[in-house]
């Protein structure tokens, strides 16, 4: 009797300290999505602040020299609202998302070949970026075909 009163004490502890884990993961998830939106926001600012300044400020023709960096900026953005996406979704269900993840990583990856300056990286680097964009690209048509069938 006293064995089976300690296994229902013991699992009631345990039932009890991964509750307060839980709620220990909700909060963190809701302060870095509150976070994440403060980002997205002064990522904004940040692009119309740029944007009004290439557009209005300099000197007519030259925005072109800017544009990947123009690019860069608004995938930036995008990429902060795929996070803020991946971080809702967990807070919904309380699992990653793989398949939000790895199209997050894709446009990092795609982010980062767009604003590539090719006179400063190395074949390495290109060679890299690759193999990254050819991974994440079959992982990601594994996910497609496990989750349709």
């Amino acid at each position: 009797m006293k064995k089976l009163f300690r296994q229902m004490t013991t699992a009631t502890k345990d039932e009890n300290f991964m509750h307060f884990i839980e709620n220990i993961e909700v909060l963190v998830s809701k302060v870095l999505s509150i976070l994440m939106v403060l980002v997205i926001f002064v990522a904004t600012g940040d692009l119309v602040v740029f944007l009004i300044k290439e557009l209005f400020y300099v000197p007519y023709g030259t925005f072109n020299t800017v544009l990947f960096k123009t690019f860069g900026l608004f995938l930036n953005i995008l990429i902060a609202l795929e996070i803020l996406e991946n971080i809702t979704a967990y807070l919904r269900r309380h699992v990653f998302q793989v398949e939000l993840v790895i199209v997050t990583s894709l446009i990092a990856v795609a982010r980062k070949i767009i604003i590539l300056d090719l006179e400063k990286v190395s074949g390495i680097d290109i060679i890299g970026l690759g193999v990254a964009i050819l991974a994440l690209s079959i992982s990601y048509l594994i996910i497609r075909l496990s989750n349709s069938k």
